[in-house]
């Protein structure tokens, strides 16, 4: 694939709040398909197993979820087929997360549609040592393997494909952590932090991209 591509198509920024107390990572990608198949894609327990991993549990408000060998939570609210909330537990941490999807124009005859996810996490050692780039990585991963199904109909995650451990992945991973490093940067955070940070997270993932990824997405 064009690694560079596939990371210049999608979209990150970073917030903290007011109080300094928690942190939000965005990520957005636009879709060539309506609502509806973006919808089915995030929320069908069926369609999830095929880019994102296996999720089992009750997919409805106030239902509890979880995803195999990652986090669990809760469906906070559900507004389909625009937004939905869940709490994402992940080894005693709480944080939430926010998925809004968004139909655009048209393109060349073709329905387009936007994805975001925002993840809001309380700011902690986690965070001071890795930044947003830990779990914004497991993001892009996961977004990567969205676009792959929604373009091929790969129907196999990532992870489970080998395809972590290759150069192209580890390319892919070290671009998105610079990438993120860059949205840390544009948030007004103090650049040698965001540098050494930026330097722990890529060092993680490449090192053992198998076992980062899965920490980071729970992490987020």
């Amino acid at each position: 694939m064009d690694v560079q591509r596939r990371i210049d198509d999608t979209r990150r920024t970073v917030a903290v709040d007011g109080e300094g107390d928690a942190a939000t990572v965005t990520i957005a990608h636009d879709y060539a398909t309506g609502v509806g198949d973006l919808w089915d894609a995030c929320t069908d327990a069926g369609r999830l197993s095929r880019w994102f991993a296996p999720v089992s549990g009750d997919l409805r408000p106030g239902g509890a979820y979880r995803v195999e060998g990652n986090a669990s939570g809760r469906v906070l609210a559900c507004d389909p087929p625009k937004s939905f909330h869940v709490s994402w537990e992940f080894e005693g941490a709480r944080s939430d997360v926010h998925v809004t999807l968004t139909p655009l124009p048209a393109e060349d005859g073709r329905e387009r549609t936007r994805f975001e996810l925002a993840h809001t996490s309380p700011l902690g050692a986690f965070w001071d040592e890795y930044g947003p780039g830990a779990g914004g990585v497991g993001w892009d991963l996961s977004v990567l393997g969205l676009t792959l199904h929604l373009e091929t109909g790969s129907d196999v995650p990532l992870e489970l494909t080998g395809w972590g451990a290759s150069a192209e992945a580890l390319a892919f991973m070290e671009r998105s952590g610079r990438a993120w490093e860059a949205a840390h940067l544009a948030a007004g955070a103090d650049p040698e932090a965001v540098r050494a940070c930026a330097e722990r997270t890529i060092a993680a993932y490449t090192r053992a991209p198998d076992e980062a990824s899965g920490e980071a997405s729970g992490q987020g």
